[in-house]
């Protein structure tokens, strides 16, 4: 294992050079929040699809394929399909806002009176998020090293609060970039194939598991139904992936480099579920579907490659932790800090405002290696956020940016009914149950439509306001203080 090991401690030492490269760059609020929206189509793609394919796309989706076979790929699929809806419907409008969250978005759009309340739910999720995925450190490293749970999720955690502590988005982009070219080459292009072989092709594959495992909607309708409510539309609305947007920096960079990260995603799905299917004639008996990944690479693949590989399954935890990290942040510094202490900073002050946010991502990189320390259940953590994410947020969102009658009384009430109504349905059937996302959807979307038309249409100048940003006429908050950016041209 010399050779996997040597692999492994480079890879986590140019995640950490990446973070001090990043910190010399990162010299305003903008270019430490959005990588000064400044991202060209290569960088954009790439860290866009490391955002959204974590250690749940790599490590769940090959269990899902080992435990369903082919129809194991529609998790992952949904997510491809969520960022390609994004990318062809909203992202160039969602860039020309030229804010930093969704709670900005909800401010312009309904007049201010959004923000906290709807920032609370956003910070809950991004912060669920980032626990899940560094949860996943434990399972990786107890396969390189064999080590105690808490010391593995302290050690990938320390790695990704340090580089984003450092350098912000920058360090991230340049992090999540290596991290995408891994991923490619250690599952797409080593792991697939090699597995496949391993197993006999397709047809030794067909000729020992049974037919419903090459049945493309052989997990169930229902299921596939909950994946497209919850990732889907969960890819619509999150801030880890809205704050991706925001780095684009033009309406083109946003739609074609998301259609390409889309398009790479649902590739990734299909790989994800052939590996597991694989896995499932190799090691029949396995404790668990998520033991797959982990089993297949540790036997099956040469020394060396195995190490590649590993690498590639930390890229994903890494890229997914590292972005929800950083949103999480953002949520908590600018949109519920800031506003409960009634701080309005002034144009000019971007050193301070780095630091600001340098302090909070410091503090959630530390609430977030604590809560992955006291839980155990990554699917039910995972569960929770996006039930939060849907229920409460996806309406007020897509509300505001579709239908003009929506006002600000409506978007409060949908996110407190809809929010109220997921939690008291997840205990009432139970986390895993998929009647919580069905029933607080509708009833957050019954609030918003009911309470809109019961209250005065949005002011018209706001919604003016609205209109202005929406088509990047009007200029951007921090368009005075980008000296910096200005002196740096625009990143491939």
């Amino acid at each position: 294992m010399a050779v996997d090991y040597l692999v492994i401690v480079v890879y986590l030492a140019g995640m950490l050079a990446m973070g001090w490269w990043g910190m010399r760059r990162a010299k305003s609020k903008s270019e430490f929040l959005v990588a000064g929206r400044r991202l060209g189509p290569a960088l954009y793609s790439g860290t866009m699809a490391a955002i959204v394919l974590g250690g749940a796309s790599t490590i769940g989706g090959v269990g899902l394929g080992y435990q369903y076979g082919l129809s194991g790929a529609w998790m992952v699929f949904t997510i491809g399909l969520g960022l390609l809806a994004l990318s062809v419907f909203f992202s160039a409008r969602i860039a020309r806002l030229k804010v930093y969250t969704v709670s900005e978005m909800l401010d312009l759009r309904y007049g201010g009176r959004a923000g906290v309340i709807s920032g609370v739910v956003m910070w809950a999720y991004t912060l669920m998020l980032a626990v899940t995925s560094t949860i996943a450190y434990a399972t990786i490293f107890d396969v390189l090293f064999d080590m105690n749970r808490t010391l593995a999720i302290v050690l990938g955690g320390s790695i990704v609060v340090a580089y984003s502590t450092l350098g912000g988005m920058w360090s991230i982009t340049l992090t999540d970039m290596v991290q995408f070219v891994v991923k490619t080459i250690g599952v797409l292009l080593l792991l697939l194939p090699i597995a496949v072989v391993k197993a006999g092709g397709f047809s030794g594959m067909k000729a020992q598991l049974p037919t419903e495992y090459f049945d493309p909607l052989g997990i169930g309708g229902e299921t596939i139904f909950t994946y497209v409510l919850i990732y889907t539309f969960g890819m619509l609305i999150g801030q880890d992936i809205w704050q991706r947007v925001f780095t684009a920096r033009g309406d083109r960079t946003a739609r074609w480099g998301g259609m390409i990260a889309g398009t790479y995603c649902l590739a990734y799905a299909v790989a994800g579920a052939v590996i597991g299917t694989a896995a499932k004639v190799l090691y029949p008996k396995l404790a668990g579907p998520d033991d797959a990944f982990a089993t297949i690479v540790k036997d099956e693949l040469p020394l060396g490659v195995r190490g590649l590989v590993l690498a590639a399954a930390l890229a994903a935890v890494m890229s997914t932790s590292s972005g929800a990290l950083i949103a999480c942040a953002t949520v908590a510094n600018n949109d519920i800090w800031a506003r409960l202490r009634g701080i309005v900073r002034p144009e000019g002050e971007q050193h301070d405002e780095v630091k600001g946010n340098r302090a909070f991502i410091l503090l959630m990189g530390l609430a977030v290696i604590g809560t992955a320390i006291a839980l155990n259940d990554v699917v039910q953590a995972l569960t929770v956020a996006y039930n939060l994410l849907v229920g409460g947020l996806l309406v007020p969102i897509l509300g505001g940016l579709l239908w003009r009658r929506g006002t600000a009384q409506g978007a409060l009430a949908s996110v407190a009914v809809g929010g109220l109504a997921v939690i008291g349905l997840m205990a009432a059937y139970g986390i895993l149950a998929n009647e919580p996302v069905y029933y607080g959807l509708l009833a957050s979307l019954a609030a918003y439509v009911v309470v809109s038309l019961a209250t005065r249409p949005t002011d018209a100048a706001v919604l003016a306001a609205w209109r202005e940003r929406l088509a990047g006429r009007a200029p951007a908050p921090d368009s005075t203080s980008e000296s910096v950016s200005e002196q740096i041209p625009a990143a491939q």
